[in-house]
C-alpha cells in the first residue's frame, strides 16, 4: 500500500497542523500561477461533454453532494441539467409539492451551474425562491428558510438546492440536494438521484426539459425571494447577541469571499455588535486567500495555511473567526492560541451550551461523527448528557435536531449546528455563521476566549492529540475498506493497549459507518475510503502523547493494509 502521503494533526496545545509533505507556497499569496483561468474554466462547463462510461465522469453523490472540476469533465453542463431533472423527478416521486428554495456560493462555476438549474426547474414548473438580490446564499440559510416555510405544515412542502462545492478549489462546483427535513439529503435519496442522473446521460438527456434562460427567470414558477432579513431577524433566537453587543466584544470576520459576505453588515447593523469585516472581496479566483499546505487554493476555514492572514490579526480582536464559501463551516480563532483546532472548538461549544442553554431539555443528546475527538465524550459526559455517535455525514444529525432529541451535532470537520435558545430546531445542516457568532458569546458571557475556555472546560478530562493521515489506495482496496469486518482486523492490541472494540457500525444508530474504528482505553483509530482521491482515510487519537499517537497510526496502517492485502492494487 505504500508510506502514508499526508496527514492533519492537531493538539490540545493550540493548532497543530502539520502535513508530512508541505508545500512551500503553504501560507503564503496566491502567486499568479496557480489562478484560474474562469473564462476558460466556464467554457469547459459548457462545451465538455462527459462520457457515462468513465466513472470519473458520471454523477456521484458524496456526503455533500456531486462535486468536480470542469477541466476533468466532472461537473459541466450536461451534468447539472441531469442532476436538476433527476431531483424534478424526486419531487414528484416523493410527494415534494411546495417551494424549492435554490441558493448558490461565490465559486466561478456556480453562476452558469445556476442557470442550468434555473432552466430545467422552470421548464418542469417548479416554483422557485432565487435570491431577490441577484446574490449569493449560504447553505445553513437555504436549510432555514426550508424548515421556516414547512413549520406546522402537513402537505405542500419545502425542499432546497445549493450549488457549492464547499471550501474546494476555484475550479470546481458541487451541487447538493436538501429535501424537506432540511438537511443534507440521505443516501437513498442521493441513490436515487443519481442513477437517475445517470441514466439522462447516457441517452444525451434525452428526457431532460428546459427552457432558454431568459424566458426561465421570467417564468410564473421562478420567484424572488429575501433570504437575508428573516435569517439575520431570526438570529438572536439562537444566539444571545444581546449579551454580546452590551460586552462590547471586539469580532473579525473573513467570509473568506463566500455567501455569507452579504449577511455580516445586516447583522452587525440589526444587533449593535462591535464587529468588522476585514474581507470583503469576491472573486472566483480567490487570490486573496493564501496557498493551503499541498500547494493548493482551497478555502478551508480550519487550515492555518488557508486562515494564515486572519491568524495574523488575532491580537486586534476579542475572538475572529471565518466561514467557507457556502459558509456551513467555521474557523475560530482566539488571541490566546490562535486557530483553534476543530475538535477543540466543538468540545468548548458543548461545554458551554450544555452549561448556558438552561431551556434544552435534559434528555436532549450530543451528536458527534465517528471520526471526532473523543474529548467530545469526555465534556458530554461531564456535563451529564447523552452521546450519540454516527458515520461521517451530517444528515445523520438532521432527525434529532429537528424533535430535540439531538441538542447539537458536530463534525471534526468544522462543521457543526444546535438548536435555538428555547429548545426548537434552528437548522439541520451545519450553520458556520452561528458557530462563530457562539465564539463571540462565549467571550461575553466568561469573559475568556474560546481557547481559554477550552482549557477551563476540559480541566481534569487529560490531552488528546489527535491526527488524520492519508494512504495510497486503489479502487478496489476502497471498495473493500468500506466493507471490511471487525474480524477482518487479526492485531489484539493497539500502541501496548488490549483492543475494547471493533466497529463497523456507529454505536449511536447502529448504521455503517463505511469503514472500521478501533478502539482502546487510550486512543483509537478509524479507518475509511476517500470518495474523491485514491487514498484512504487513517483519523486517530491519543490521551497519551504525541509518541502514542506515533504509534497508533503506524500500527493502524499495518493492520489496515494487512486486511486490505487480497484486494487488487
Amino acid at each position: 500500500m505504500g508510506s502514508r502521503i499526508g496527514s492533519r494533526s492537531f493538539s490540545d496545545e493550540g493548532q497543530d497542523d502539520m502535513p508530512e509533505v508541505v508545500s512551500p507556497l503553504a501560507g503564503k499569496p496566491v502567486p499568479a500561477a496557480l489562478l484560474v483561468n474562469v473564462p476558460r474554466l466556464v467554457t469547459a462547463y459548457f462545451t465538455l461533454k462527459p462520457d457515462p462510461t468513465v466513472a470519473a465522469q458520471r454523477v456521484a453523490f458524496g456526503t455533500s453532494g456531486h462535486r468536480g472540476s470542469a477541466f476533468a469533465t466532472a461537473f459541466n453542463e450536461a451534468h447539472i441539467a441531469a442532476i436538476a431533472q433527476a431531483v424534478c423527478l424526486y419531487r414528484r416521486h416523493a410527494g415534494i409539492n411546495g417551494p424549492l428554495f435554490l441558493g448558490m456560493d461565490t465559486h466561478a462555476l456556480s453562476e452558469p451551474a445556476f442557470a442550468t438549474t434555473v432552466e430545467v426547474l422552470a421548464a418542469n414548473s417548479v416554483e422557485t425562491m432565487i435570491d431577490a438580490h441577484g446574490g449569493y446564499t449560504p447553505t445553513p440559510v437555504i436549510s432555514h428558510a426550508i424548515l421556516g416555510y414547512n413549520l406546522g405544515r402537513k402537505t405542500g412542502l419545502a425542499d432546497g438546492i445549493v450549488i457549492s462545492p464547499s471550501h474546494n478549489p476555484p475550479d470546481e462546483g458541487g451541487f447538493k440536494y436538501n429535501p424537506s427535513n432540511g438537511g443534507p439529503a440521505d443516501l437513498d435519496v442521493t441513490g436515487w438521484i443519481e442513477k437517475v442522473a445517470n441514466e439522462f446521460l447516457r441517452t444525451k438527456l434525452n428526457g431532460v426539459r428546459r427552457t432558454p434562460y431568459e424566458r426561465a427567470r421570467n417564468a410564473a414558477c421562478i420567484h424572488v425571494h429575501d433570504y437575508i432579513t428573516p435569517y439575520v431577524a431570526d438570529l438572536g433566537n439562537v444566539v444571545d447577541l444581546e449579551v454580546v453587543r452590551s460586552a462590547g466584544v471586539k469580532i473579525g470576520i473573513d467570509p473568506l469571499g463566500g455567501a455569507a459576505i452579504q449577511y455580516w453588515e445586516p447583522i452587525i447593523e440589526r444587533y449593535g455588535i462591535a464587529a468588522s469585516v476585514v474581507n470583503t472581496a469576491i472573486d472566483p479566483t480567490f487570490r486573496f486567500m493564501t496557498v493551503d499546505w499541498d500547494g493548493r487554493v482551497r478555502m478551508d476555514c480550519s487550515s492555518p495555511y488557508a486562515m494564515a492572514p486572519l491568524v495574523a490579526m488575532r491580537g486586534k480582536f476579542d475572538v475572529a473567526f471565518a466561514n467557507d464559501t457556502d459558509a456551513d463551516r467555521h474557523g475560530i480563532v482566539c488571541p490566546s492560541s490562535g486557530l483553534m483546532n476543530p475538535n477543540a472548538y466543538l468540545a468548548t461549544a458543548v461545554g458551554y451550551l450544555c452549561a448556558h442553554r438552561p431551556r434544552w431539555r435534559a434528555d436532549s443528546a450530543v451528536g458527534k461523527t465517528v471520526v471526532s475527538s473523543s474529548m467530545i465524550d469526555r465534556v458530554t459526559a461531564k456535563q451529564g448528557r447523552k452521546l450519540l455517535e454516527v458515520p461521517v455525514g451530517f444528515k445523520w444529525f438532521s432527525a434529532g435536531l429537528i424533535d430535540g432529541a439531538l441538542a447539537f451535532g458536530g463534525e471534526e470537520s468544522a462543521g457543526a449546528a444546535f438548536l435555538r435558545r428555547d429548545g426548537a430546531v434552528w437548522t439541520t445542516d451545519k450553520d458556520g455563521l452561528i458557530m462563530g457568532l457562539l465564539a463571540a458569546e462565549i467571550c461575553a458571557r466568561t469573559e475568556q476566549d474560546p481557547g481559554q475556555f477550552y482549557a477551563a472546560v476540559t480541566a481534569g478530562l487529560g490531552t488528546s492529540f489527535y491526527a488524520r493521515i492519508d494512504a495510497p489506495a486503489s479502487a478496489s482496496q476502497k471498495a473493500r475498506l468500506a466493507k471490511l469486518d471487525p474480524s477482518d482486523i487479526q492485531a489484539k492490541d493497539l500502541a501496548g493497549e488490549s483492543i475494547e472494540a471493533t466497529l463497523t457500525r456507529a454505536p449511536g444508530n447502529d448504521q455503517p459507518i463505511g469503514g472500521i474504528k478501533v478502539v482502546t482505553k487510550s486512543g483509537w483509530f478509524a479507518a475509511r475510503p476517500s470518495g474523491t482521491e485514491d487514498v484512504y482515510k487513517i483519523y486517530a487519537e491519543s490521551f497519551v502523547s504525541a509518541d502514542h499517537l506515533a504509534t497508533i497510526q503506524r500500527e493502524a496502517q499495518a493492520a489496515i493494509d494487512h486486511a486490505l492485502a487480497d484486494a487488487p492494487a
